[in-house]
């Protein structure tokens, strides 16, 4: 990565944490800032590194610039387990939660990718309709799941909307660590990801299996965004929006974007928190619909990108 972009994106991410760290009607005291502002600003750090991280994945290996944890499905699946988990009282902080909630998330990501490779092409449409579809049944299902529950799940809504409320030192730190080894192990796979972008037969002719490293880099990405919604639930578009504007700075090679789009992820969600919770003060707004606020657009200026490109 070169030198200015470096400190371009470092400059993103500390003025990012400055705000989540100073931004809020309560002030500027020591037990505020320590006890509630910096766990929510580590969480997240850890949640948009983990989306940006899964985002930069995705695009590479399924050469498919719309591709995304959230429109992939990805992220209802890692949804729908973690709150059947929550109804079946597994807690967050139990292996068997982070298991389920990957399992979910490698279950759909791969339901979305068989189903648009069932035309016998995988176009980016496909794909995305395919993803939709998956994202809006499993949706729908957890949506039908908690309102049967009533009561009980009352506070999962805020969890499903997106949000970082109540942070748990112990998911944290565990989220944290995944990430962190997805990244690193993200990483030390650079070339077979670069390899993978050029397309599938250029990859097997530089000696790769395309279908292993297919399903290696799904498993990372899928392992990250699991991590991400176990932390702070449904939040979309960090991993499309991401790796396109750093892309701008670092270049297409694996070997700069992914740190790159992890750092940037983390800034990026951080500052869509801060501005959820001081735009409309007293008053919050979760930083899943921040997102996808700002990140609806963006994707449907992508859409109209690609298909003019296509003509």
């Amino acid at each position: 990565m070169k030198r200015s972009s470096a400190l371009y994106i470092t400059a993103a991410l500390a003025a990012a944490c400055l705000f989540s760290l100073a931004a809020g009607p309560a002030g500027l005291s020591y037990e505020i800032i320590w006890n509630l502002r910096l766990p929510r600003t580590l969480a997240a750090l850890t949640v948009g590194a983990g989306l940006g991280l899964a985002g930069a994945l995705f695009q590479g290996v399924l050469k498919n610039p719309l591709s995304d944890p959230y429109i992939l499905g990805t992220s209802a699946g890692a949804t729908a387990a973690a709150v059947f988990c929550f109804l079946g009282g597994i807690e967050r902080t139990s292996p068997l939660f982070f298991l389920a909630v990957f399992a979910g998330a490698f279950g759909a990501t791969f339901l979305s990718y068989w189903l648009a490779r069932l035309a016998g092409r995988l176009s980016d449409a496909a794909l995305v309709l395919a993803g939709v579809a998956v994202s809006a049944f499993l949706t729908a299902l957890v949506m039908l799941t908690l309102s049967a529950a009533r009561e009980r799940s009352f506070s999962l809504f805020y969890f499903v909307l997106g949000g970082l409320y109540q942070v748990d030192p112990g998911v944290l730190a565990v989220s944290a660590l995944i990430t962190g080894v997805c990244g690193a192990l993200a990483l030390a796979r650079w070339r077979a990801l670069d390899a993978m972008a050029l397309g599938a037969e250029n990859a097997y002719h530089l000696g790769l299996s395309p279908e292993r490293e297919r399903m290696l880099f799904f498993a990372l990405a899928c392992a990250a965004t699991s991590a991400a919604v176990a932390l702070g639930g449904t939040i979309g578009f960090v991993g499309l929006m991401t790796p396109h504007i750093v892309r701008l700075l670092t270049g297409p090679s694996a070997r700069t974007l992914l740190p790159a789009a992890a750092l940037g992820g983390a800034a990026l969600l951080t500052a869509a928190d801060a501005a959820g919770r001081t735009l409309f003060s007293p008053a919050e707004i979760p930083a899943g619909v921040v997102m996808a606020l700002a990140g609806a657009p963006f994707f449907m200026w992508l859409l109209w990108k690609s298909s003019r490109g296509k003509a």
